[in-house]
């Protein structure tokens, strides 16, 4: 099944956000590899898709897992929560309807 992992960025985030880029693009690219990523990306602080030093307001992932508990332990392991980038998180499930 599908699921929406949502990661609220905490204030004056991006420099962490940065620092950790890396580790949290590798698994999401693991993902994607598998077949499992339908889409994700962040939230820009101003309608801009690079928002420069004004940064994020978090982050948005789609993608399948076995259980909505597999889906939140994979998020709770992903940089962006584990070095405090996010402020707030929640994982709920997903019933694609478009496209077709």
């Amino acid at each position: 099944m599908l699921y929406v992992l949502f990661g609220e960025d905490r204030n004056d985030s991006l420099q962490q956000r940065l620092a950790v880029r890396p580790a949290h693009v590798e698994r999401l690219q693991a993902l994607q590899t598998e077949g499992r990523l339908v889409l994700a990306g962040p939230l820009p602080v101003i309608d801009t898709p690079d928002p420069g030093p004004a940064g994020f307001t978090g982050s948005l992932i789609v993608a399948e897992f076995d259980s909505q508990e597999a889906a939140q332990a994979w998020f709770e392991a992903d940089p962006y929560i584990t070095t405090g980038v996010f402020v707030s998180t929640w994982v709920r499930p997903f019933r694609q309807v478009f496209p077709q």
